[in-house]
């Protein structure tokens, strides 16, 4: 009994002998992990303040990529630009060329008849404008100088009408002259300009029994200037109730009618012609504009791009920097 009694006591203090190894071991166990896990608690740390500030880093990335969908923006629409560029230039160089033969269908009715923009009885402005944009100051001079030009009638002569010739005049004109606007002819410029489109549009002008016909236009000077153009052309009944107009026109010996008839077959031809001359003319003038303004807006999209190329890089740059810091207060942290 003695022996299993001491076998007992042998047995309980083996356990207790157990007991105190484990504690130990646990107490050294944590002594080295807290030496051991300090540094990875303070880069936790760091990772918690990191992750404090999502936002930050969300709106860092937002950024960039805003400045890189603008980058490409910009670079598609300086890709558009030189390409309108090329296509105006080489429209225009053809248009210069009807430009110059054109001028001596209308030259000697002008010799004739001159300009008399002080017209009496019921006249009509006829602006020419173009139906595509994109084209500068053209479409801006020609409704000014129509602004401008009914007020200049002359003595008892009635309100001027207008008939307007492509959209861009038709938008401006038809909110400052609403009541005095007779006919409007749209995308007649969008195809090639023909005689034929202009007989046609003279000849529903002539149903109108319009005095005169002050027809407003850009007249085609050089690839960087055009100038604003006023061209009478008088009706037969005008022409006939000028008495110096008439004695100047019977110095030619006419064959075939009489003075009358010649008279409005010369008048009704003159509209066609002068009409035709104004839309080459503004149209030749719209081409060289438009190459002007694509080669300036060309100009603006490589400055801008260079400008948000260098805005991304500093932004992608500070955005390195920010996480090679990250990077670096990690390691030396876990250096302790």
């Amino acid at each position: 009994g003695g022996r299993g009694g001491g076998g007992g006591r042998r047995g309980v203090r083996v356990k207790i002998e157990d007991g105190a190894q484990g504690s130990f071991r646990r107490r050294l166990e944590a002594e080295l992990q807290q030496q051991i896990i300090a540094p990875a608690s303070i880069c936790c740390g760091l990772q918690s303040e990191m992750k404090a500030k999502p936002h930050e880093e969300q709106v860092r990335f937002a950024s960039q990529l805003v400045v890189r969908q603008r980058m490409k923006s910009v670079a598609n629409i300086g890709k558009i630009t030189k390409a309108m560029k090329m296509v105006a230039a080489a429209r225009m160089r053809g248009a210069q060329n009807k430009v110059q033969e054109c001028r001596g269908m209308t030259d000697p009715c002008s010799r004739i008849f001159g300009e008399n923009p002080l017209v009496k009885g019921t006249s009509s402005t006829v602006p020419i404008t173009s139906d595509k944009g994109l084209c500068g100051g053209v479409n801006s001079q020609v409704n000014r100088v129509t602004r401008v030009l009914q007020q200049v009638v002359g003595p008892d002569a009635e309100d001027p009408r207008i008939a307007i010739l492509g959209d861009k005049g038709k938008s401006v004109l038809r909110r400052v002259f609403p009541s005095n606007i007779d006919s409007t002819f749209t995308d007649s410029t969008k195809q090639t300009i023909t005689f034929s489109t202009a007989s046609a549009i003279a000849e529903e002008m002539l149903q109108k029994n319009y005095s005169s016909c002050r027809i407003v236009f850009n007249r085609f000077k050089s690839a960087i200037s055009f100038q604003p153009t006023v061209a009478t052309v008088l009706s037969q009944e005008s022409i006939e109730a000028d008495p110096a107009l008439v004695e100047k026109f019977d110095e030619y010996e006419l064959e075939g009618p009489d003075r009358s008839e010649f008279l409005q077959d010369l008048s009704e031809f003159n509209l066609a012609s002068t009409l035709y001359w104004g839309m080459l003319e503004n149209n030749c003038s719209e081409q060289a504009s438009r190459v002007q303004a694509m080669e300036n807006s060309s100009k603006n999209a490589s400055e801008m791009l260079s400008e948000l190329t260098i805005k991304y890089n500093k932004t992608r740059q500070a955005g390195i920097t920010t996480e090679l810091i990250e990077i670096i207060s990690g390691a030396v942290a876990l250096e302790g």
